[in-house]
């Protein structure tokens, strides 16, 4: 059963790094897609970044160059207040397209999500 849980999330300053993490738990990164969302206050969720097996990657316009995601973490740097909001890890099982999805109802498993606070 795929369980996804996250971690890392935390109150920071401005323009400092958090990493948060989402373990693998009843699946193997080989056969799941994976992507990051959040979703603050009085907003919808917004895609973050999303990663396939084969190592591509994509990221929303406000996180890149910002903001890297590898198999169970997501590396934040730079953090904005703009950036305050619940994330989310989600998965979804390999196969069909697209190879790449910033669009939630892509995924099937998602966490319980984890706060991460940027102060100025």
């Amino acid at each position: 059963q795929v369980q996804l849980v996250e971690s890392g999330g935390d109150s920071v300053q401005a323009g400092g790094p958090l990493r948060l993490s989402c373990p693998a738990s009843g699946y193997t990164y080989s056969s799941y897609r994976m992507g990051w969302f959040r979703q603050a206050p009085g907003k919808g969720r917004e895609g973050v970044a999303s990663i396939n097996p084969d190592g591509r990657t994509q990221y929303g316009d406000s996180v890149k160059g910002r903001f890297t995601i590898s198999e169970g973490y997501l590396q934040m740097n730079s953090l904005k207040p703009e950036d305050t909001a619940m994330y989310y890890c989600a998965a979804r099982q390999c196969g069909g397209r697209p190879l790449l999805s910033l669009t939630d109802h892509e995924y099937a498993f998602w966490g319980q999500g984890t706060q991460v606070t940027v102060s100025s």
